[in-house]
């Protein structure tokens, strides 16, 4: 298992100077607005060199003027070329996926922010890897597809990558507090969602609009969709197996309603670690772009004149059937994560345009999980490939 305990700072990366170097993929997505929030709560302590986004230009304008970057990247040129630019006169406009590799090999960033939604963060993330560069990701998709790779090249080319994510940065933080070759296991957190107390039968009648309204968090469609099917946790499980370097047998998850406990690392002398703190994503970001330092920032706190109870339960794994496929594609490897990600991908879409049913997106990603030619060592064009074979089975896909 790595020790991911051991990083470089920032500011010696930065060559001693006090502003972390900052690219940001996926500027305008939730995420990365709570990147510039936490930008914002910490004045000087941060350069933005490149911001990039898909669709909301006109946000992404208005953040080039806010910030000054060297650069934006509008990823989707069609989408570019119609929009009327006017960007601060330092700022070059870049165009797609050759911009966003112009940005996380520049010599001007130090650290790139790889918030990206899906399968489009993962060529930007394997650039800021192969450029050594410190990554602070949030695209979990880099790792559910290509993580061995991922990782691997990152031992080679001297980059680190730092987890944004709520429940692996609570595992970050807890193994802190000893090697990780004493980890017995880690221990995922999980809302539940919103049905966690439905039965099997009111999951049948789940509707888009039901399944957009997460009790805890504030997130895009994709991912609150992810929540509520639980295949974003299936999606964490492989994210840690390969970010820890920890088999699948010794991850668990289990639910805990009020998100204040993100997630707990047990030793081997049976010591349970936690990090508590109230549901907000500007923590896990600022942790991860000022690691090791700890200072004030702009998250929420916990109020101890209030009470407070924590509970916890096993996940029933009959109901969310999206977490045995975690598990099964954390152990398998190789191409499985390519697959489901991506069958995942487009049944959520089919599912918010009212084409499948809520029950049908674990179902249909496990059969065509299933029906796929699994290669063990991939290859980044293989993952590409099984990633649009996925995508085109699924689009055909029948109940």
């Amino acid at each position: 298992m790595p020790d991911l305990r051991v990083v470089r700072d920032p500011e010696s990366i930065d060559g001693g100077g006090p502003s972390i170097r900052l690219a940001v993929l996926g500027a305008t997505g939730s995420i990365g607005r709570s990147t510039m929030d936490v930008v914002r709560a910490l004045p000087g302590r941060f350069r933005v060199v490149a911001l990039s986004a898909h669709q909301r230009l006109q946000e992404l304008e208005a953040l080039a003027h806010e910030f000054r970057p060297r650069y934006v990247v509008a990823t989707c040129r069609t989408t570019a070329e119609a929009h009327r630019w006017h960007l601060p006169d330092e700022t070059e406009l870049l165009h797609g996926p050759d911009g966003v590799q112009q940005v996380v090999t520049s010599p001007e960033v130090a650290t790139v922010v790889a918030s990206m939604v899906g399968r489009a963060g993962l060529e930007g993330t394997w650039g800021a890897v192969d450029a050594g560069k410190q990554v602070a990701l949030a695209n979990k998709e880099s790792l559910v597809m290509a993580g061995a790779a991922i990782m691997q090249r990152a031992q080679q080319s001297g980059a680190v990558v730092l987890p944004i994510d709520s429940e692996h940065s609570a595992i970050f933080q807890a193994l802190q507090s000893a090697g990780t070759e004493q980890v017995r296991q880690l221990v995922l957190t999980a809302s539940g969602g919103p049905f966690l107390r439905h039965s099997a039968e009111e999951l049948e009648q789940v509707t888009a609009t039901d399944a957009l309204r997460h009790p805890i968090w504030s997130m895009g469609p994709k991912i609150t969709v992810d929540s509520a099917t639980m295949m974003n946790k299936a999606l964490e499980i492989i994210e840690a197996r390969w970010l820890f370097g920890i088999s699948p047998d010794r991850i668990r998850v289990v639910v805990h309603p009020q998100s204040i406990v993100h997630s707990m690392v047990e030793y081997l002398d049976g010591s349970v670690m936690a990090q508590l703190s109230p549901p907000d994503m500007r923590l896990p970001i600022q942790f991860a772009l000022t690691y090791p330092h700890r200072e004030p920032g702009p998250a929420r706190r916990m109020d101890w004149n209030s009470p407070l109870s924590l509970q916890f339960e096993p996940p029933d794994l009959d109901r969310f059937p999206a977490l045995k496929l975690g598990f099964e594609v954390a152990q398998a490897g190789g191409t499985a994560g390519a697959v489901l990600n991506a069958a995942n991908e487009i049944a959520v879409n089919r599912f918010l345009s009212g084409e499948v049913r809520f029950v049908d997106i674990p179902r249909a990603c496990g059969e065509i999980l299933a029906h796929h030619a699994y290669i063990e060592n991939p290859t980044m064009a293989d993952v590409v490939r099984w990633d649009q074979w996925a995508r085109e089975e699924m689009k055909l896909w029948k109940r």
